[in-house]
């Protein structure tokens, strides 16, 4: 089958590999379509990353470069492993992509995503989504009853932006203001609006300002070389500010603006992921008593997030924005999201074409 292999940083190839093997316990999955992350650029411009570098194989998964990528897909169950018997041949499935080790507790409210060594499929090896199947453990497989395998795809990235939410504590009725529209902003925002905040964006960008308009995930958007965005947003709250706010550009002035437009007692959730160590104005933080708090992936996310989709409340459609080939993965997947990326939210990928 046909699948794309990373070797090392702008180093992909598209490879002839053997079909994976059905265990009992597994899934056997025929990939529809499967997204190109954010972090699956850094893997190829700066990498290996999550990615186990040749000579250094991953503790659990026990795999290194070359591995096939992609961890945000949808699929059809092929075959089921001996002991699967909750799944049918055929049903529309995605995957909740991570690699942990065996006898961590993956039950209601535990902290799975934190465990010692963890890592995601299509990264840290066991396969990937830009192949035409992968074999995956049952704990892992989520149906998606009668949704489009399309937009079923991007379910990965929008449960980021639900344990985003769920980090935060918000609720219906409060306030949100997301710094960056950029994919993980925009679908951060699409949780928020769905879950019923009032939501504002701030962002620079003319294209990602139009798309987060046309989405309908924001209330109003801000433009920070126009307005001043806190100033705005305690003008729409009777003077105190948001009641949450998301961190989603990895840049130092918005953390800052996130800390003026809040209210005192606010959270601030950090969504992005850091390639460095921001300077952060900790009077403001300190003396309004905001609480700060990090993000990583997510913890039984899946099935709410799937449900918001399924009821009608967020339609993840217009974030689809290109779909393409596997061969072309690099010249119009990578090499867009990297050059015209403004202009891209989600580029799915077809790895049977």
């Amino acid at each position: 089958m046909k699948a794309a292999r990373y070797y090392d940083n702008h180093d992909i190839r598209i490879e002839d590999i053997p079909e994976p093997e059905l265990k009992p316990g597994t899934v056997a999955i025929d990939v529809a379509w499967c997204g190109i992350c954010g972090t699956d650029l850094h893997e190829y411009l700066e990498g290996p990353i999550f990615i186990p570098p040749k000579g250094s194989p991953h503790p659990i998964s026990g795999e290194e470069a070359p591995v096939t990528m992609g961890h945000e897909f949808s699929g059809t169950v092929t075959a089921l492993g001996e002991g699967v018997d909750d799944l049918t041949v055929g049903e529309s499935v995605v995957v909740e992509p991570y690699i942990i080790a065996e006898g961590v507790d993956t039950g209601e409210g535990s902290d799975y995503h934190l465990s010692p060594n963890m890592n995601f499929i299509g990264l840290g090896g066991r396969g990937g989504g830009l192949s035409e199947k992968i074999v995956v453990e049952r704990r892992w497989v989520h149906p998606v009853g009668d949704m489009p395998l399309d937009q079923a795809a991007l379910i990965e990235p929008l449960s980021v932006g639900h344990h985003a939410y769920v980090r935060s504590d918000a609720k219906a009725g409060d306030v949100a203001i997301v710094g960056g529209a950029g994919p993980i902003g925009l679908l951060t925002a699409a949780v928020l609006k769905a879950e019923g905040l009032t939501v504002y964006i701030s962002e620079l960008s003319e294209a990602r300002k139009a798309k987060a308009r046309e989405t309908g995930v924001a209330d109003e958007v801000f433009d920070p070389r126009e307005v001043n965005v806190a100033d705005e947003v305690r003008k729409r709250t009777d003077g105190k500010g948001a009641d949450v706010g998301f961190e989603c550009s990895s840049v130092p002035a918005v953390l800052d603006m996130l800390l003026d437009a809040v209210r005192p007692g606010a959270v601030i959730v950090n969504v992005s992921i850091w390639g460095f160590n921001p300077e952060v104005a900790m009077p403001l933080l300190v003396l309004k008593e905001i609480d700060l708090r990090g993000t990583i992936g997510y913890a039984n996310d899946h099935p709410a997030t799937i449900e918001l989709v399924r009821s009608g409340k967020l339609d993840l459609a217009p974030f689809i924005t290109a779909k393409i080939p596997l061969d072309d993965l690099v010249e119009k997947g990578f090499d867009q999201l990297i050059n015209n990326n403004e202009h891209h939210v989600k580029i799915l990928v077809d790895p049977n074409a």
